[in-house]
């Protein structure tokens, strides 16, 4: 990263040594609780004081339409400039690349020249791709509600067509500066803060704020948070979540010259307070969003209002 992300990095690290938890108690409540004060900011105060721009789009079919608006809208600036975009870009939020496909179809917006790189990939227990024919996979996901919906004449080459390969993951940086640098990472957020499949580290392994933000493109264990979260919603059964996955790294989407995330999970209202108003760490990767200099999230009104803490 540059010298000017790593001072920012640098102050970042200082200011997050004065980060505590706290008794807090939320307005109008009688009673107090140890849980952390971000959680009971009002959705109008999203984001306020921080750097990270938030918007709030309405529902999960507006977040959609959104979503694959600013993606086309980045196609169309690269083009302008006579070259190819180059796109990070997940497979959840899931909804928006049908809407993406009908736009570019529907335009006749040649993106030919378009490289997106997806974030990541399941992988089998001995770190191969898992099969095409498996539910989970996200290249055939891709392939089905994306690339076969194009008309061909207008879809990326095939070599355009990205994802991290866990036998070669170094490939992916030296497809990003053969292009010229990433010009948008596009993601979501997972319910520990991960950005792609940058998991938080385990307790016995620290990391620093600077040292994680270099983390590359490499394959890695999953967190039992991130395998629960997933079979919610893919019917509920853990079984079926894989162990294992290639992750384009920490360092290859902060990079990025925009960061763009996107949320549309009731459990995100807790999440994206934590992001944008909890310590800057490693065990929140999507707080290091706040260390970039152009990044956003937005996200469904239901999202942007304060969890309800309480059994029901």
């Amino acid at each position: 990263m540059g010298t000017k992300n790593q001072s920012m990095i640098s102050f970042a690290c200082c200011f997050v040594m004065f980060a505590e938890w706290r008794l807090f108690s939320c307005p109008g409540d009688a009673m107090s609780w140890e849980i952390p004060p971000y959680l009971c900011i009002p959705a109008a105060e999203l984001g306020r004081g921080q750097p990270v721009k938030v918007h709030v789009a309405g529902d999960a079919g507006l977040l959609a339409q959104q979503m694959a608006a600013d993606m086309l809208g980045e196609m169309r600036a690269a083009a302008e400039h006579g070259r190819g975009a180059v796109l990070i870009v997940p497979v959840g939020p899931v909804d928006q690349f049908p809407i993406l496909a009908d736009m570019i179809n529907r335009e006749r917006f040649a993106c030919r020249n378009v490289t997106l790189i997806n974030m990541d990939e399941y992988l089998t227990d001995d770190d191969r791709w898992i099969p095409l024919d498996h539910p989970l996979s996200f290249r055939a996901f891709m392939q089905r509600l994306f690339y076969d919906r194009l008309d061909p004449e207008l879809s990326p080459r095939d070599q355009n067509r990205v994802f991290p390969d866990p036998e070669r993951p170094q490939q992916i940086q030296q497809i990003i500066a053969d292009r010229g640098g990433v010009d948008a990472c596009f993601g979501g957020i997972g319910i520990n803060g991960h950005i792609a499949f940058n998991e938080p580290p385990a307790d016995d392994q620290p990391i620093g704020v600077s040292e994680f933000a270099e983390l590359p493109t490499r394959v890695l264990t999953l967190t039992r948070e991130t395998r629960t979260i997933n079979s919610v919603t893919v019917g509920g059964e853990i079984s079926i979540i894989p162990r294992r996955a290639v992750t384009v790294g920490m360092n290859e989407c902060l990079a990025a010259r925009r960061m763009r995330f996107y949320c549309n999970r009731p459990w995100q209202s807790a999440v994206v307070r934590r992001v944008l108003h909890g310590p800057i760490t490693p065990q929140c990767p999507a707080s290091l969003l706040r260390l970039h200099g152009d990044a956003s999230i937005t996200m469904t009104d239901y999202v942007a209002q304060p969890p309800q803490i309480q059994l029901r």
